[in-house]
Parts: C-alpha cells; sequence; structure tokens
C-alpha cells in the first residue's frame, strides 16, 4: 500500500499536525504471497517509539470520549500489515470503541472526540479533508450481529460496487468475493434468493464476503462469531485464516481461545481507575504466544487465567 505523495501539503496546521488540502488518494498493492518472518517483539509503550515500515496503523496515546465522559485513555500500539491482531478484554474496556475508530466509524455517535493520534499508512486518518467514505472503502468493518441486506444473495455483494462505480466485471467480482470468504459452492445455484434465507454463519461470510468486494487493505472484525454455533465458529476462524495473506485483519473477540489460534499479535484492554470513573485503557500488546504463555503484566495474566473478566 503507498499513498500519493501529492495528496498532502507539508506544512503544518495550527495544532502542528500534517495539512491534507485535498483528500486521501490510495494506490494498493497487493500483499505479498508469502509474509516473511514477525519482527521483534516489542511491547506497549515501545510500539509508538519505533515505526517500522510495514506498520499500517499507529496510535499515539489515543483518547476517546462521548461528551464529558471518557471511553478510552492513552493507547498507543501499531498494527502489522498482513497480520491478524487480537483485541481481548473484559466487558466495558473499550475494544470495540478503539476498533471503530479505525475507520472512523464513531463519528456519527453524538459527542464523539478523539485525543492523540491514528495514522494510517503514515497519515493521520482524523486530519482535516480526509475523505470518511475512502477510509471506509480502504478499511472495512463487519459487526457483530450479522447484517445482510434484504436483497438477493448477490445484490448483497453487487451493493457496494454499485454505488463507487466500480461495475466493469461486475459477475466475476461477486463470485470472487464469494470465493474469497468460502461461500461460493453454497450458494451458486441460488444467487438470485433472498439474503435473509441462509444460516447465521452463512450470513456472517457474506458481510464478509460483502465487505472484500471492494478490495480493502484492512478488515475490522467486532466479534464475527460470538452469535454463533461452534460449527460456524470454525468455518469463520478457517476464514480468517485463509484471508491473512491478503488482508491485515483486526478482529476484537471475547474469546480468548479464539484470540489464541487466530492472532499473530494480541492487545489486552482493561479497566483503569483514574478519576471518579473506570476508563478502559491498553494494558499490554505482544506476540500472542508470548500473551498467553509469559504476559509481563500480573493484570494480563490473571484475565487469560480467568481469574476475572
Amino acid at each position: 500500500m503507498s499513498i500519493d505523495d501529492q495528496t498532502f501539503d507539508p506544512r503544518p496546521q495550527t495544532n502542528g499536525r500534517p495539512q491534507a488540502p485535498n483528500r486521501v488518494r490510495i494506490r494498493t498493492e497487493p500483499l505479498p504471497g508469502a509474509i516473511g518472518a514477525p519482527a521483534a517483539t516489542e511491547s506497549a509503550a515501545e510500539s509508538h517509539v519505533h515505526i517500522a515500515p510495514d506498520a499500517v496503523f499507529e496510535a499515539d496515546k489515543v483518547g476517546i470520549f462521548y461528551g464529558r465522559k471518557q471511553a478510552l485513555i492513552d493507547v498507543s500500539m501499531r498494527i502489522r500489515r498482513g497480520q491478524v491482531t487480537a483485541l481481548i478484554g473484559p466487558s466495558g474496556c473499550g475494544k470495540t470503541t478503539f476498533l471503530r475508530s479505525l475507520n472512523r466509524m464513531n463519528d456519527s455517535i453524538p459527542g464523539f472526540r478523539i485525543d492523540g493520534s491514528i495514522n494510517y499508512h503514515g497519515h493521520d486518518i482524523y486530519g482535516s479533508n480526509v475523505d470518511t467514505v475512502e477510509v471506509r472503502r480502504r478499511i472495512g468493518m463487519v459487526f457483530q450481529k450479522p447484517n445482510p441486506f434484504p436483497k438477493s444473495i448477490y445484490d448483497n455483494i453487487a451493493w457496494a460496487p454499485r454505488n463507487l462505480g466500480m461495475r466493469s466485471g461486475l459477475k466475476e467480482r461477486v463470485e470472487k468475493a464469494l470465493r474469497g470468504a468460502a461461500l461460493w459452492d453454497e450458494v451458486k445455484d441460488r444467487l438470485k434468493d433472498s439474503a435473509l434465507g441462509l444460516s447465521g454463519g452463512q450470513q456472517q461470510r457474506l458481510c464478509i464476503a460483502r465487505a472484500i468486494a471492494i478490495e480493502p487493505d484492512v478488515l475490522l472484525l467486532d466479534e464475527p462469531a460470538s452469535a454463533l454455533d461452534p460449527i460456524a465458529t470454525g468455518a469463520i476462524e478457517d476464514l480468517i485464516h485463509s484471508l491473512k495473506g491478503r488482508f491485515t485483519i483486526v478482529i476484537v473477540t471475547h474469546n480468548m481461545q479464539q484470540a489464541a489460534r487466530v492472532a499473530d499479535r494480541t492487545a489486552f484492554f482493561s479497566l483503569e481507575t483514574r478519576g471518579e470513573k473506570p476508563i478502559g485503557t491498553l494494558i499490554e500488546f505482544d506476540e500472542t504466544e508470548k500473551i498467553f504463555g509469559a504476559p509481563r503484566d500480573p493484570r494480563t495474566r490473571d484475565y487469560v487465567m480467568g481469574r476475572f473478566g
């Protein structure tokens, strides 16, 4: 992935951030077929200091507010290209809030405000004049509950490409997306049927197919298997493994075994009492094997051992 250098003006704004006089124009380069060996492990404290060239997101001291209520404080981490990053932690600790901030899905919530910065391929996605439609095209999201449109299976997948002017080869694009979501063989003979007639697991894979049909760079998955049975959950996890070489994936999950199975790196969020009310924050971010096998912070150890949740 590379950014058109003519898009951003290097002159600073009054707040010291680069000015973006035009919308972000992004050129997509395919991920390599084989991802190289993972870079050296970094702690959460170190991750915002040494910026690796393969960082897709760089979050620096992110704080999120809804009106006067602070939901998240002091989150610094970087998310690497072509890997699966899992966000785990107890309910209410800000995992989904942080996930939604990565493609500006929180913007529509009244009172939303963000401190710090989130850079996507080196550019502040909350900067001046950034096109949120382009951001969400490149950073797709699949929600906890499957939400197919009340349309045919085919039209569910074709809807976004049509609206974005990607009409050339639409039939092939729909088939490619359904194959990518491991759903083609199950639906190829009933593409005109309503998507609402699919099972829960099929509907969730349809939503993933709908997200990848417009060829994003990143997939954000918010507890994609929480409402599914074990067989459908296994299918979603297999799908995540198959998609990892093509997309950078960030997944929120309450299922620690799932995080251990699918993620290259895992971030543990929890609540800290700062002032009157507890606030969500990042406690530890590391290779998944270390988070579950040898965490540095005792709070992480207590959580992954099931002492609180």
